[in-house]
């Protein structure tokens, strides 16, 4: 990639320069709360900015794919290294959050930007008397990001409730997609193959009693709070479930509730959870997440996989 502040001075044409930022860290831009700096990082806070963003890195030969550009939303599922990213980290800002209603007599859609936060859409939903949406409302992060991910929580997901989605890719051409043609499964999409960006996604849910929904939200926001260390940083769930297996179980099984390096522990409320407890770099959690892996396969004979995408360098 070019010199950083030459290719900066090609992106203020798209972008006001107060929202393009040298050297950002990313510590602050994820939910672990740790992550060295990212080499440029820019707020988008629309549609036509982004294509004129991708329209200005594909001139100058900067691709997703070679990992020279990386799309954020809120950091919730993601451990950034202590050496950062070099590249260009692309940030869907607040502005790019909306959520519109479309009413019909029974069904309702919300049509909901890829930055709007799953607690948003969740409480909208609320607020409008829509059911469907109730397992969300906890999980921390961004829509786009719960669509890459198909995030679920609770018995249910994101591909139950998602009619279409709307995309861009790397050249800046935008298409839809319906949810069956999103090839949604199990922490998976389409995207996970595809250089596609999430823009727009229209969720089709049931009209409710309101009483019902937050009745049912509460009870999963005490669920998780027992249940949960929402207490320390963390990105959620660090591992994916195993067929036939509970990571949570597997991890306390092998005896590493509690168990720590540097200032990363497996969490002694949930074993499922990797958490920052005392100001622990991106090694530590790396480190610890390693000899967790080790440690079940040795104990267990079963392979985990981390649901938590890791970018940057590590070993």
């Amino acid at each position: 990639m070019e010199n950083k502040y030459n290719l900066v001075q090609k992106i203020e044409v798209a972008v006001p320069k107060d929202r393009i930022l040298t050297d950002e860290p990313m510590a602050d831009h994820t939910t672990f709360k740790v992550g060295g700096p990212a080499d440029i990082f820019i707020d988008i806070v629309s549609e036509d900015e982004l294509g004129k963003v991708l329209s200005i890195l594909n001139e100058n030969n900067i691709s997703k794919m070679n990992r020279d550009f990386y799309l954020f939303g809120n950091g919730s599922n993601l451990l950034i290294s202590d050496e950062g990213l070099r590249g260009i980290v692309l940030h869907l800002s607040k502005n790019f959050a909306d959520i519109d209603i479309k009413d019909e007599a029974t069904d309702c859609r919300l049509i909901c930007k890829a930055g709007a936060t799953l607690a948003a859409i969740a409480r909208k939903a609320y607020d409008n008397s829509l059911t469907g949406f109730e397992f969300a409302a906890g999980i921390p992060g961004t829509l786009g990001g719960a669509i890459v991910m198909n995030a679920g929580a609770y018995d249910g997901e994101m591909k139950q409730v998602v009619e279409s989605v709307k995309l861009m890719d790397t050249q800046g051409r935008i298409f839809v997609k319906s949810c069956d043609e999103m090839d949604f499964s199990y922490r998976h999409s389409i995207i996970k193959e595809n250089d596609f960006i999430v823009l727009e996604v229209v969720i089709r849910l049931k009209k409710g009693n309101k009483d019902d929904i937050k009745a049912k939200m509460d009870e999963l926001a005490q669920k998780r709070r027992d249940k949960q260390p929402l207490e320390y940083p963390s990105a959620g769930s660090t591992f994916k479930r195993p067929e036939g297996y509970f990571a949570a179980k597997l991890i306390q099984d092998a005896g590493l509730k509690g168990y720590s390096k540097g200032g990363a522990q497996v969490s002694e409320k949930h074993c499922g959870f990797v958490i920052n407890k005392d100001n622990a770099s991106a090694k530590d959690i790396y480190e610890l997440i390693k000899d967790i892996k080790l440690k079940v396969k040795q104990d267990s004979g079963v392979d985990i996989e981390t649901e938590v995408i890791l970018l940057g360098k590590f070993d």
